[in-house]
């Protein structure tokens, strides 16, 4: 199902509906009777931990969790954005950023020493209510990760340095330039500062304003640290491969010592009510008009929580929500729908949204979408809606509970209790009020709070009528260093806290894969994971996006995009209710090589979820009117890919890497022309080409043991007979060769506070070859991680951007080096500059040092067990097998590669495949700006103009 993201708040927001689940409705006959009941899928949401507290004042969490020797660990900290004094909005983040730069006995830039652990799901966030830090490391690095974490915790502050602070206050005004400039990137600040007028401590958002960014100093620094950070104000979870008794002893040796300091009592707020409605229009580079209104409501410790969340949900969040039903599938006036409860500490927003389909009345759309959301509170939901809403969270749950850290973890459920609730069982009690949840109480919550007062905001394609805040000083002349207070830049350790040895690290246990054959002849790869009762099935074809014939680029996708929109037995409407009721996921994609078919399904539900997805893949009806209503969204999606830097550039820059008429001559999506010409017959042709069980493998991840499986696959696939003629070949004559000498095509984007610079070569390395291993390794040292050399250049040394990347892209036939850098544009010049500098370097006098290889290879393979915790990455893990050749033990025979690698070997592979003399670089900016900057390069320039 084709939907649009929202236009306002998930960025920034916590989503803290945890849902439930109920018995399917008598409605769904066919499935009924297979459907888990409520008791056992609730039954499988829970996480057990043990809770102490130190001397001084520390909060520490430990769950258990033996299936991986891995452990996540998570520090939160209560402060967020609405604890910010007037006049310093944004500093809680940019302490972030600051406590990753150093401290007092682990000086250098803190992903170094993550790296060194083989930490994987690693980051720092900052919202309205709270600061995280969180890593999933090894059971032998634990000891280092506290050791980490402790040292910025207490021993901070003489490792920050006027220097770091200049240099973190350029790279969060990048972020938010990055932000700023997306279609729609303004549009958050209104809402806040509507809903939220001052001096309401949630009236700016955490990223802040470039003056106050520009007004911190270093007193502030250090009054900030030693207010906000001390042990009394913060909770620690560990979750994984560990107990409470083995985890006390380690954490009292590490952060014991710190001082207890002041406790930041969270700024209380109250739900601010419009004293009328309110309308704002605002223009932007976006491919459709989109409507959207917006309310205040309560924040997570309301019992109506549950009731909004699930509201919303019915109302615009699901598949089979009232607004898709109505104005996407029936009345076809939209492309796309929203709604979503967002909800903070201490307040929330409900909104609830759409997106015009064009040629259509929006004023329209806006009172059809209005008199939807009228009648839902008018009438409420029926038990049907409140149980598939349900169903289909709870899902989602059980299946993220499989992972102990990373953003939505084991780790993170039980801190965010216990931080923003004082309950790290928060779940739990969600639990026990959706299991009593109504349709009368849903529809008593969203008659409470969607009656009042709301925000209505109109997005439409123009010119935007509000410019960038643009910094005052730092980021804005990129060389400009306050003043540093005397010593300001000197490091001095207070204590001398020594780094503890790694323990025994474990080496990867990736699972045994079966191979079976159904009795049609298609092969069965199947591995056991039994962490969560889940099983993941892909079914997988030989075609992508390279099927495309050449003057209908993006027949894959949009075909893809059609065989969940109605079967010859289920329309739209009933597939998405079926998904729902058994709180499955298929979805469809696979990129350029592969088009794939997944299912993610509770193991309890499997058959039926199986006989669902069988059907999607085996009968679609490709109706005319979907197929009408498919393609507009299509088309709309790829005019909105046409308007962000990023697409633009890719879409740019694809083409003139591979050539025209070579398969990966498109990025996928095809051209408006190309889907406009693509007929219903072209759909079936393409199916019975390219999408029949003799072009297919099945993959396969499940609790269940094969055994159990296969008779289930055998019914689902086994029977499944290919057609007569004969199926698809992919052409690739046309080979994809890189140009005889580098150029710049400067995309002319005004009034962009950033340039998006993309570049890239097609090299001569396969990704079938044993040799890849170095040049992605290779590339670690250049642009593949946070510690590689462009993003250390350009982020943390000057401070134009908030990230560079460069990227090994695999396909089967071609591989490809790309190099992805945003920066500010009156350092667009500068920067590429650095940029083809140091790829120069890299391949010619300065290759890979010997600190950089120890780093590298030590983190490629301590990161094994981590990178495979989880069923989905041992699934993509085997479907990469298959589609470059390799054994299934390929992961596991990686760390010996690895320990092989020499500094003679990553040059070698590096030298061999990036030319940084045959680069195409596009630049996606205002060209007025960008283009004398450009020419100091004295390299070829074409200037190219937006499409509209």
């Amino acid at each position: 199902m084709f939907r649009f993201a929202s236009t306002s708040l998930t960025a920034l927001a916590i989503a803290t509906a945890t849902p439930f689940a109920l018995t399917a409705p008598a409605a769904a006959q066919d499935t009924a009777e297979a459907v888990a009941p409520l008791p056992a899928l609730i039954d499988e949401v829970s996480i057990p931990f043990e809770e102490f507290q130190l001397e001084n004042g520390l909060t520490v969490i430990v769950h258990e969790d033996r299936k991986a020797p891995i452990v996540g660990v998570a520090v939160w900290y209560n402060v967020g954005s609405k604890d910010e004094p007037e006049g310093k909005s944004g500093f809680a983040h940019l302490f972030e950023h600051l406590m990753f730069n150093g401290s007092e006995n682990a000086p250098g830039d803190y992903f170094k020493y993550l790296q060194e652990m083989g930490a994987t799901d690693y980051n720092g966030t900052t919202n309205f209510d709270r600061t995280n830090y969180f890593q999933t490391v090894p059971r032998g690095a634990l000891e280092r990760a506290l050791w980490l974490e402790s040292d910025r915790m207490g021993y901070l502050l003489g490792a920050v340095t006027q220097e770091k602070l200049d240099n973190q206050r350029g790279v969060v005004q990048n972020e938010k330039r990055q932000g700023d400039n997306q279609p729609g990137g303004l549009v958050f600040y209104e809402i806040v500062k509507t809903l939220f007028p001052a001096p309401h401590p949630y009236d700016h958002t955490p990223i802040g304003s470039m003056a106050d960014l520009d007004s911190a100093s270093m007193d502030d620094v250090r009054a900030w640290f030693r207010d906000k950070y001390g042990p009394n104000n913060a909770t620690i979870v560990l979750a994984g491969d560990i107990n409470a008794a083995e985890a006390r002893p380690l954490v009292e040796k590490y952060f014991g010592p710190i001082a207890r300091g002041p406790v930041n009592n969270p700024a209380e707020a109250a739900i601010p009510e419009l004293a009328e409605d309110v309308r704002t229009v605002m223009k932007d580079q976006v491919a459709a008009t989109n409507i959207s209104r917006y309310w205040t409501a309560p924040g997570i410790n309301s019992r109506d929580l549950v009731a909004l969340t699930v509201g919303a949900q019915i109302l615009g969040g699901l598949s089979s929500s009232r607004l898709d039903n109505a104005l996407v599938r029936d009345e076809k006036v939209a492309v796309g729908v929203s709604a979503g409860n967002f909800s903070f500490q201490r307040v929330g927003v409900l909104t609830v949204g759409a997106t015009v389909k064009p040629g259509e009345d929006a004023e329209a759309v806006e009172g059809r979408m209005n008199a939807i959301i009228d009648q839902f509170i008018a009438e409420g939901p029926t038990e049907d809606e409140v149980r598939r809403a349900a169903t289909q969270s709870l899902a989602g749950t059980i299946r993220g509970l499989e992972q102990v850290g990373g953003f939505g973890g084991k780790a993170v459920t039980l801190a965010q209790g216990e931080v923003l609730t004082g309950s790290p069982d928060f779940y739990a009690q969600q639990l026990e009020v959706l299991a009593t949840l109504t349709p009368t109480e849903v529809q008593a919550a969203m008659q409470k709070w969607m009656t009042r007062p709301s925000m209505t905001l109109q997005l439409e394609p123009g010119e935007r009528d509000s410019s960038y805040e643009e910094a005052a000083s730092v980021a804005a002349d990129g060389d400009a260093e306050a003043e540093a207070a005397p010593g300001a830049n000197e490091l001095t350790v207070t204590v001398e806290r020594p780094a503890p040895a790694f323990e025994a690290l474990a080496s990867l246990d990736f699972p045994d894969v079966s191979e079976v054959t159904l009795s049609n002849g298609m092969t069965v790869y199947y591995a056991q994971r039994d962490a969560v009762p889940v099983t993941r099935v892909a079914l997988s074809f030989d075609a992508g996006s390279a099927a495309d014939p050449t003057d209908k680029r993006g027949l894959e996708s949009l075909a893809l995009g059609l065989f969940d929109e109605g079967t010859t037995s289920l329309s739209s409407r009933e597939i998405a209710e079926a998904r729902e009721r058994l709180g499955a996921v298929i979805s469809t994609g696979g990129g350029q090589d592969r088009s794939s078919f997944t299912l993610t399904a509770l193991t309890a539900n499997l058959a039926p979820s199986l006989e669902l997805m069988t059907d999607i893949v085996r009968n679609p009806a490709f109706d005319e009117g979907e197929l009408e209503r498919v393609r507009t969204q299509t088309i709309t999606g790829i005019q909105q890919q046409m308007r962000s830097p990023g697409g633009i550039a890719q879409m740019t820059l694809t083409p003139l890497l591979y050539g025209s008429d070579n398969p990966y001559g498109d990025t996928g999506s095809g051209s408006v022309e190309s889907v406009s010409s693509i007929t219903r017959d072209d759909l079936v042709n393409f199916k019975q080409t390219w999408i029949r069980p003799d072009n297919a493998s099945l993959f396969v991840v499940s609790d269940l043991a094969l055994s159990e499986l296969t008779p289930a696959l055998e019914k689902a696939f086994g029977e499944w007979e290919a057609p007569a003629t004969p199926k698809g070949s992919k052409d690739f004559s046309s080979k994809a060769t890189a140009p005889e000498s580098a150029r710049i095509v400067l995309v002319n984007r005004p009034n962009s506070p950033q340039s998006f610079i993309l570049g890239g070569l097609v090299t001569d390395a396969r990704a079938q070859d044993a040799g890849i291993v170095d040049l992605l390794n290779a590339n670690n040292a250049l642009g593949g991680n946070f510690l590689a050399r462009m993003n250390m250049n350009l982020r943390e040394t000057k401070g134009w951007s908030y990230g560079v990347r460069g990227g090994v892209s695999q396909r089967e036939n071609a591989v490809t080096y790309f190099v992805q850098a945003p920066v500010q544009a009156d350092r667009t010049g500068d920067s590429l500059a650095e940029l083809n500098r140091e790829i120069g370097e890299f391949v010619t006098t300065n290759g890979v040092t010997e600190e950089e290889l120890v780093r590298i290879v030590n983190n490629e393979i301590r990161e094994l067990p981590g990178q495979f915790e989880t069923s989905g990455a041992v699934l993509g893990a085997m479907q990469s097998n298959v589609l470059y050749g390799r054994d299934m033990d390929y992961q596991e025979k990686l760390a010996e590669k690895y320990r092989g690698q020499t500094r003679e070997s990553l040059d070698a592979a590096a030298r061999g495949a990036i030319d940084p003399a045959r680069f195409i670089w596009v630049v996606v900016g205002d060209a007025e700006k960008v283009k004398p900057q450009l020419d100091a390069l004295r390299l070829p320039i074409e200037v190219r103009e937006l499409e509209n």
